[in-house]
């Protein structure tokens, strides 16, 4: 069966590492959100080295203390559904950064 392409939005969330929604981990709480908001799937990619507003440099390396790693957290759906969770995701957010891009996204189902 041959699937045809679709225009969706990427939409990516920066956040650190150590950043949190109350006692949890912030990346966890946006992931359980998207979840339950009904997203098809949301992937957190935790990078090796980054830096932010601050320009304060984070790295994996053995020898750096830095436990705020650079976190995204990508989502690919419909613009629409993209459009409802803004609101969740700008009340969790302290600080990050959010981009959109539209993009063509051809599906394989299992």
């Amino acid at each position: 069966m041959e699937s045809t392409w679709q225009e969706r939005t990427l939409m990516r969330i920066f956040i650190g590492e150590s950043d949190r929604h109350g006692r949890l981990p912030l990346h966890e709480v946006l992931v359980e959100t998207l979840r339950r908001e009904g997203v098809s799937g949301a992937t957190v990619l935790r990078g090796i080295a980054g830096f932010g507003a601050s320009a304060v440099f984070h790295s994996d390396k053995l020898l750096d203390i830095s436990h705020d790693l650079p976190i995204i957290i990508e989502v690919v759906e419909s613009r629409e559904t993209i459009d409802r969770l803004v609101p969740l995701i700008d009340a969790m957010l302290k600080g990050g950064r959010v981009t959109m891009e539209t993009i063509m996204v051809r599906e394989y189902p299992a």
